[in-house]
């Protein structure tokens, strides 16, 4: 394949050329380096849109540099391209945010050369064509972001959060250390491309156990259950830190098994403890989010339910649908974050609303029951238009379509007006529509750089039929929650919830608590 011209890789040189010049003057006022730092920021974007159109015009391929177990090798497909303009899209939004929040910081220099540095470090991260540039790019972007950790190294708060990330993200970094060697071992070669095509056959026993190691690195780096501490802690860091976990960081894990999807795909026991693992996490993450007062800290949380669901769509073998949720979700998790002060303030200027009405037992199930009807009836004319969805596809928007069923209990409850209830029944349906229509879109943009769905065995139907019985048992105690809120047992749930069932805790004591190691 003939190497083609680096143009996505000037982003990542210019930012750390850009990045070097704070470290010439870390502690003092930093001139005009904030603004060189947003320019360096906005002509990433400029490069990444570049090689967008470098892609439409001269098609996929791969850059190597060396050979052997020493590859080093970068991609632009669909999917890295797609990465690198999210991350560098976020990533200038962030450093234009950050040039304004820290200003008058006594060390506002260090902190844009450390966020354009972990940039730099994220944007290789996801042009990666072999796994040496995945090691290297992990180390990298886990270093930056614990000195972002620690940029008051003097709270103790700050400390223990990097104490924890640096744990579990260098946990991951050794699994993906062993499973590139096993990888070597089993297909003697380190690209990426190469290994998804070698997976074809049946995986020798060497990659399986690679596989599962890269399971294990990506739901460390995705803070799934039950180590997923650290991320609800990184409000110890200035706020564009947080915005910035979402340009590549906190979902690396999810672009790490997309980007070895053919691989994953290969190992059904890789596939089946994604389904677990994610779903589980999703709803956990989902539960303490709603016990939580702190806007900063429910977003923590919603992420890391977000981060589980993710992980659901890779074990179901959706993988176009799971990049897409990694971009709308960066996105929109990027901009609450920046935006959080605002929010704060809009929502306590709202006028206090009247009484609520609460759904019974039977308003409940009509609504569950008229949401799936439409869901049903939506998927039926996507199939005669579109063509026939994987049994994956609809039993996950069949998990999506619960959520919009506790709004259509609102609308079918007693005391509920009727306009309401129109209003909740358009929502149900206008939800079905968008989930098939996104889905067909995100099939044409990625489809065909990623597998399509395994057909279910037994094993993935029983994961199939869990995940929505899980799913929709939580929305039905959800929808029901006005009805025993006020019961004893509740409060109490409410608490344990609340401290996240006191695993935190626990890692806490493991680690040595506020005790924890100050800054490099």
């Amino acid at each position: 394949m003939i190497p083609l011209p680096p143009l996505a890789l000037l982003a990542p040189i210019l930012l750390l050329a850009v990045a070097a010049m704070s470290a010439t003057r870390p502690n003092s006022r930093p001139g005009q380096l904030p603004r060189i730092a947003e320019g360096a920021a906005l002509a990433t974007l400029g490069l990444a849109i570049a090689a967008v159109c470098q892609l439409l015009i001269q098609g996929a391929g791969t850059l190597p540099f060396g050979s052997g177990p020493m590859l080093l090798a970068f991609r632009l497909d669909a999917v890295s391209a797609t990465m690198t303009l999210l991350v560098s899209f976020v990533g200038w939004i962030v450093v234009r945010y950050a040039r304004t929040y820290l200003d008058g910081e006594a060390r506002e220099g260090a902190f844009h050369g450390l966020l354009l540095a972990t940039l730099a470090a994220v944007l290789v991260l996801v042009q990666a064509g072999s796994l040496g540039v995945l090691v290297l790019a992990f180390l990298a972007v886990g270093l930056g972001l614990r000195q972002l950790l620690l940029f008051y190294p003097d709270r103790p708060e700050a400390r223990r959060a990097a104490a924890k990330f640096s744990l579990v993200w260098g946990v991951g970094d050794g699994a993906l250390i062993l499973a590139a060697g096993l990888f070597w071992a089993a297909f003697g070669t380190m690209d990426l491309i190469a290994m998804g095509i070698a997976a074809q056959d049946k995986l020798p026993l060497a990659a399986q156990v690679a596989v599962a190691l890269v399971v294990l690195a990506a739901a460390l780096k995705t803070a799934t259950f039950p180590l997923h501490g650290w991320l609800t802690e990184v409000m110890e860091a200035p706020t564009p830190v947080s915005a910035l976990l979402h340009a590549g960081i906190i979902n690396a894990g999810g672009f790490l098994l997309i980007r070895m999807a053919d691989v994953v795909q290969a190992s059904p026991g890789a596939m089946a403890a994604l389904v677990m693992l994610g779903g589980f996490t999703a709803l956990f993450g989902a539960s303490v989010m709603l016990t939580q007062s702190a806007v900063k800290t429910a977003l923590a949380w919603s992420t890391v339910a977000q981060m589980g669901f993710m992980l659901l769509q890779c074990g179901l073998g959706l993988w176009p649908l799971a990049l897409l949720h990694i971009v709308a979700h960066s996105l929109y998790k990027a901009h609450a974050f920046l935006s959080s002060g605002t929010a704060v303030r809009a929502v306590a200027a709202i006028r206090r609303p009247g009484p609520v009405a609460a759904p019974g037992v039977g308003a409940v199930a009509k609504a569950f029951a008229v949401a799936l009807v439409l869901y049903a009836a939506v998927a039926v004319g996507f199939g005669i238009l579109a063509g026939p969805k994987s049994a994956q596809a609809v039993a996950l928007g069949a998990i999506l379509i619960f959520g919009v069923a506790y709004l259509v209990a609102q609308g079918l409850a007693d005391a509920a007006p009727r306009a309401l209830t129109r209003r909740t029944a358009l929502a149900s349906f206008g939800a079905a529509v968008a989930y098939f229509s996104f889905q067909l879109i995100a099939g044409a943009l990625w489809g065909a750089a990623l597998p399509a769905p395994p057909v279910p065995d037994a094993l993935e139907w029983g994961l199939i039929v869990l995940a929505i019985l899980s799913f929709g048992l939580v929305a039905v105690a959800q929808a029901l929650f006005p009805l025993w809120a006020h019961h004893p047992a509740a409060a109490g749930l409410r608490v344990h919830l609340a401290n996240g069932l006191y695993l935190n805790a626990l890692l806490d004591r493991l680690i040595g608590g506020f005790r924890a190691p100050g800054s490099l």
